[in-house]
């Protein structure tokens, strides 16, 4: 293939939630890039950080999609999309806030002490039905704090009170839990393997666990978190007591206590029931999302043929905050990018970073929407065309010349 005429740039930004889709903001911000340097040759990459959007950057790169029903995380029933993987191993993507994250709250409306993680439970099984190698679970956005138990009945647990009876759904029931009876789990789970494709690292219970740190974003009160903490306690005891369904990858065995364990916490506790419970091996969700859509062969030139890398990255999400460097694409993308020596910049909503910490995260430069748009609701609805001017001003300061 003939040497490029222009400057080549990778888009890679993770989607600005509730405003634009991953794919729509490096679209915009293309086109603007576009406007002041035609010949640049710009690639579009979908990324997310492996919670919300993991799919839908999947069946970007041509995973097939399967659409079934599930329980939604109040009980009512959803709609869920899996991505599927033809290639060895055959592979099944499921993503938790398809199924029951808080984007399928009725009416947004936050369930903390009820809401179930079911119908994560019930894409597993459907998962199942396709005769996957392995199955990888997209952990993050959920709208509970059940520490699993409710993807463990869908799979065919069975969670029993002092008198025998069964559970209703939610983290708060689990205050009355007995026995746990894993006799009926879906046997298919013994011959598939399980991912938990999750970065943040919090364990399940304790000051920095599921309930206390992430049971407010979930709507719950402080009395709430008492109440959810209380129970989780609980049923860390009684899985402790009944043992693991299938035996724990190497990578996780011997730890002194698998509350403690890094990422028990992620997702109300889902990690938790899918590593100690379910066996599952745990892998950074952005890495394996970056993987997936071939970030570094982007990066370097050689999934088009140029074996030159490329000039510029621009990554982003809605909001770079302090919760950013924790495991968010933005991290990610800077670090694989700063690594080859690749300027980045990022464009997003908002902006909550200085300078240092700006630098920290491997950003040359980051441009909020505010800058243009201060009114949020006029940002909001006005995201697409402030995208592509800032692709505009970027393309300006960093494809005609250093910038200013």
């Amino acid at each position: 293939m003939g040497e490029r005429v222009g400057p080549r740039v990778v888009v890679a930004s993770d989607a600005f939630k509730g405003s634009l889709t991953s794919l729509e903001v490096a679209d915009a911000v293309r086109a603007g890039m576009l406007e002041v340097a035609p010949d640049a040759v710009v690639t579009v990459l979908p990324v997310a950080d492996g919670g919300e959007g993991t799919v839908a950057a999947a069946l970007a790169v041509g995973w097939s999609p399967v659409t079934v029903p599930v329980h939604g995380p109040t009980g009512s029933t959803v709609r869920a999309t899996l991505a599927v993987s033809a290639s060895r191993p055959a592979t099944v993507l499921v993503e938790l806030a398809d199924a029951c994250g808080l984007g399928r709250l009725p009416g947004g409306v936050p369930a903390p002490l009820t809401a179930s993680s079911r119908g994560l439970g019930d894409a597993l099984r459907a998962a199942l039905d396709l005769h996957p190698e392995v199955v990888v679970v997209a952990a993050g956005g959920s709208a509970s704090t059940d520490g699993g138990a409710g993807m463990l009945v869908a799979l065919g647990a069975r969670l029993l009170d002092a008198s025998g009876g069964e559970l209703p759904d939610g983290g708060a029931a689990l205050a009355g839990l007995a026995r746990l009876d894993l006799s009926g789990l879906d046997a298919r789970l013994d011959a598939t393997g399980l991912v938990l494709a999750a970065d943040v690292d919090n364990p399940l219970l304790g000051p920095a666990g599921a309930a206390a740190v992430y049971g407010p974003q979930k709507g719950a009160t402080a009395s709430e978190v008492v109440v959810l903490e209380q129970a989780l306690t609980r049923w860390a005891d009684v899985v402790a007591s009944t043992g693991p369904a299938r035996p724990s990858p190497p990578s996780s065995s011997g730890t002194p206590s698998r509350v403690r364990q890094a990422g028990a916490g992620a997702a109300g506790g889902v990690g938790f029931a899918l590593l100690t419970v379910l066996g599952a091996r745990r892998r950074s969700g952005v890495d394996l999302v970056l993987d997936l859509v071939g970030l570094d062969a982007a990066l370097t030139g050689d999934s088009a043929g140029w074996r030159h890398r490329a000039d510029l990255v621009v990554t982003g999400e809605g909001s770079l905050d302090d919760q950013t460097p924790a495991g968010k694409a933005v991290a990610g993308v800077a670090r694989r990018a700063g690594a080859r020596g690749i300027p980045v910049v990022a464009v997003c909503g908002r902006l909550a970073l200085d300078a240092a910490a700006l630098a920290a995260l491997g950003l040359r430069a980051a441009y909020p929407l505010s800058d243009l748009e201060p009114d949020a609701a006029r940002s909001h609805a006005e995201a697409p065309e402030l995208v592509r001017r800032t692709g505009r001003r970027i393309a300006r300061e960093w494809l005609s010349g250093s910038p200013a």
